[in-house]
């Protein structure tokens, strides 16, 4: 087997988060106003759209911890694949059931990328000593936001619809795809996992995938509607493809800034840090609806919801240093959840009350719960 370079390696990871998280989960986004109008969705049915990509997630995540999961690398292009065609597929269909089905296969093609990618580039860079290249994979999710809002926006100005707004990121990622093939070898093979594990982090483990889940649900409604929201703004409507863009741009350095303060200062209180933060953006996006409050809520949201991702992971596999990828899976599955659950809640009560106000605070108080949480954690086991 040829020799890897650690930086062309990360950044195969880099390429594949963004193909398949960065446009194939995210790109929703910034569509979401122009495809709603075009097909005049309501929030609620809007918001659906979106769990039914997170619910195969959810279902890609589990399915993903298989242990008996071989050939790690044709699995993550055939799955790069796949988002890469329910990405560009999302173009042609008129009804709900075709919007519901292909966003819920792309959504669990992204967890198996996250999960695959993640074993095959981020376990080999620990391994052989490179591990400071990590957080350039976990950077792909923001720089494939900035592609989406860059992409979405180029198609606009052409006077093109959201239909090909789809198909461009459709054909971004297939890009994608061509480069991870170069970029990311097969993995030598590994020694297996031992079973179990230590049971008094249990609860610790427990605890730890709770908080996770209130994050998932917590950064989700915000990220889902921001575009919604911005469009709700007269003052902010103007320049509505920055408050995307800004999202995007601030994810890429997040996951090192984020890991760094986790290496000052332990993971689990970073971790909670940057519920708080996160939080705080959340409330702007809807207390202070005008240019400068969202222009906070994109930069603290984009700047914080990676970093804390890979927080997350980390400390799972410092309270469950047996078996990782077990635990890596299920606090993904939890994420997933929360983010089900999220869009459908913000957007029936849109359609209810009219506003995102109530079901933001929800989110407000899901992360700080999540915060209180992770210092829970870290009272019982330092990490």
């Amino acid at each position: 087997m040829r020799p890897v370079s650690p930086r062309l390696l990360a950044t195969g990871g880099l390429i594949a988060m963004a193909s398949a998280i960065g446009i194939g989960r995210f790109i929703y986004t910034p569509i979401l106003p122009a495809m709603a109008e075009g097909l005049g969705l309501t929030k609620g049915e809007a918001g659906l759209i979106a769990s039914a990509n997170f619910a195969g997630y959810l279902i890609g995540a589990v399915a993903a911890a298989s242990p008996r999961l071989g050939r790690q690398r044709f699995w993550l292009l055939s799955t790069l694949a796949v988002s890469a065609a329910t990405t560009a597929a999302m173009a042609w269909p008129e009804g709900m059931d075709a919007f519901l089905v292909l966003r819920f296969l792309g959504g669990a093609a992204s967890a198996y990328v996250l999960v695959l990618a993640s074993a095959l580039v981020l376990e080999r860079l620990a391994v052989t000593g490179n591990s400071a290249y990590s957080p350039i994979h976990f950077s792909g999710v923001g720089s494939g936001i900035a592609a989406s809002a860059l992409l979405t926006w180029a198609v606009a100005s052409h006077g093109l619809g959201w239909r090909a707004m789809w198909l461009a990121g459709g054909l971004a990622s297939i890009a994608g795809l061509a480069a991870v093939a170069l970029l990311v070898p097969q993995a030598e093979p590994s020694r297996p996992q031992q079973a179990g594990g230590n049971g008094a982090a249990n609860l610790p483990l427990m605890l730890l995938t709770l908080a996770y889940g209130l994050f998932g649900f917590g950064y989700v409604i915000t990220a889902t509607f921001i575009v919604v929201i911005v469009r709700g703004s007269p003052q902010a409507l103007a320049i509505e493809p920055v408050f995307w863009l800004a999202f995007g741009l601030s994810a890429i350095p997040s996951v090192a800034f984020w890991v760094g303060r986790g290496r000052r200062m332990r993971v689990l209180p970073a971790f909670a840090v940057a519920c708080i933060v996160e939080a705080i953006g959340v409330f702007a996006s809807v207390a202070w609806p005008g240019i400068s409050g969202l222009m906070l809520a994109s930069l603290l949201l984009g700047g914080t919801f990676m970093g804390i991702t890979a927080l997350g992971l980390m400390a799972a596999r410092d309270l469950a240093p047996a078996n990782p990828r077990r635990w890596l899976a299920i606090l993904t599955a939890a994420f997933g959840l929360g983010q089900i659950v999220g869009p459908i809640i913000a957007g029936y009560g849109y359609d209810l009350a009219g506003s995102f106000f109530l079901p933001s605070m929800l989110a407000v108080a899901a992360l700080l719960v999540s915060a209180s949480l992770a210092m829970a954690v870290d009272r019982r086991h330092p990490a």
